[in-house]
């Protein structure tokens, strides 16, 4: 019975009563009975409890053992999408490539539902993309397999049944994929079924190519890119694609992008520019700043659509020269201009030392009345070179901020100008934030 209540208190999340069972003597490693059999480790892997899960492994849980069909957690994680999960079990010791009965491996598995957050935990971590799953197909093939397939049709075409009713639903999965759902249930309502995918394919796709030393076309990879830009939550598969046209710096992919700058397609220019921004750079060099820079100058006086001059103006924070900086201001300083976090980052990557105007806005922005400006903003002002009582005190004047990350990245600006003052924003934040980056922030620098 204790491995029952182990059990089920895994799939709930409930992380008291784990802690408790197991402190009774609950043995993590000893599969329930019944009609929850299984370990709880998967368990809690299946329903992306990692709480739940480190708790478990803290408690000597096998991280590899097997349920039946000899599935481990890090597959059912991959199976059901959950990065986080998926991640401490990786830290664990998980066998990233281990394969089930039916030679699925956790990114065959992760390819198959489209979770491209699980995708990038297993690749960061050394998975292998060459390895097959039980139909000869590798996790690149999977995933192409299912780039534009109409997902819910698809769904459907596993569950139907007779006189089913079905519904669609579609919602946000934690990597910002869209998850879709197809829920039946029989016409006396004594049986349902459920399942899911998420629509992150494309992306996945993209990274595997990338990972596989597969070119895929431009053209090819900017289609995946632009229908996906409302789909997702906040355009994760546009961004990866544009990370790895960045990484190619070639010729070709240069000419391709700079063409789509000037694209009569606004969406087409969006996209181009947020590709060059960073195209090429790597240890430091920008081998394509000289070709770029001018181009993104001209777009600020030419481009008339709001969210594409958005993308240019955060393209020239990325070149990180101050000849920029005419130009950012022009973009930032005109009338009806709506101000963003985009402002502060690109206007401290270009500012020069001794450019009190531009200083001077800078610290406009950190008393912004939108926190995630005041908290780049300060970030910025923390980040630049000089150490004047300008600075100090403009980075003073953020300890008392509602915002806590915007507190730690003033703590860090005074910490590394060894300003006393930074000792009250790393009490302050050990003291009232949960929040693991600021927490890590003023922790870094009070060690230092």
């Amino acid at each position: 019975m204790t491995e029952e209540e182990l059990y089920r208190a895994a799939l709930n999340g409930q992380s008291e009563i784990v802690g408790r069972l197991l402190a009774g003597g609950a043995d993590p490693n000893k599969l329930s009975e019944g009609a929850d059999e299984g370990l709880p480790l998967c368990a809690a892997a299946a329903w992306d409890r990692d709480e739940v899960a480190a708790t478990l492994l803290a408690a000597g849980a096998d991280v590899n053992g097997r349920e039946a069909g000899g599935w481990t957690a890090l597959q059912w994680a991959a199976a059901n999408g959950h990065a986080a999960t998926a991640r401490v079990l990786i830290e664990a010791g998980a066998e990233i490539d281990a394969t089930n009965d039916d030679g699925d491996t956790p990114l065959t598995l992760a390819a198959r539902r489209g979770a491209l957050g699980v995708v990038q935990v297993l690749l960061e971590a050394g998975a292998d993309h060459h390895k097959y799953d039980g139909d000869g197909d590798t996790p690149l093939e999977i995933a192409v397999d299912w780039v534009g397939v109409h997902l819910e049709s698809a769904l459907l075409d596993q569950v139907e049944q007779d006189g089913w009713e079905y519904v669609v639903a579609r919602q946000y999965a934690k990597d910002g994929t869209e998850l879709v759902t197809v829920a039946g249930r029989s016409a006396d309502g004594s049986e349902t079924e459920q399942v899911q995918a998420q629509r992150g394919h494309a992306a996945i796709a993209t990274l595997l190519e990338d990972a596989a030393g597969v070119y895929t076309p431009v053209d090819r990879l900017v289609a995946r890119a632009l229908a996906h830009r409302d789909v997702d939550e906040d355009a994760e598969t546009w961004w990866v694609v544009a990370d790895v046209l960045g990484k190619r710096a070639d010729e070709e992919t240069y000419e391709a992008l700079a063409r789509l700058c000037v694209s009569e397609d606004a969406r087409e220019r969006e996209f181009g520019v947020d590709a060059i921004a960073q195209f090429g750079f790597a240890d430091g060099e920008k081998p394509y700043l000289e070709r770029t820079l001018p181009l993104l100058q001209k777009m600020v006086t030419t481009e008339g659509n709001p969210q594409v001059l958005r993308s240019v103006l955060a393209a020239l924070g990325h070149q990180g020269d101050p000849r920029a900086l005419p130009h950012v201001l022009d973009v930032i300083g005109r009338p009806g201009h709506k101000r963003t976090m985009t402002d502060a980052i690109a206007l401290a990557d270009v500012l020069p030392p001794d450019h009190e105007e531009g200083l001077a806005l800078l610290i406009e922005m950190s008393e912004d009345e939108d926190s995630e400006v005041r908290d780049w903003a300060t970030a910025g002002i923390a980040g630049l070179p000089g150490d004047t009582p300008r600075i100090r005190e403009a980075l003073a004047a953020r300890l008392t901020d509602p915002d806590l990350r915007t507190v730690a990245e003033a703590t860090r600006g005074l910490a590394v100008r060894g300003d006393e003052r930074a000792s009250q924003g790393v009490d302050r934040v050990l003291a009232e934030s949960d929040d693991d980056y600021a927490r890590d922030l003023v922790t870094q620098q009070h060690d230092e």
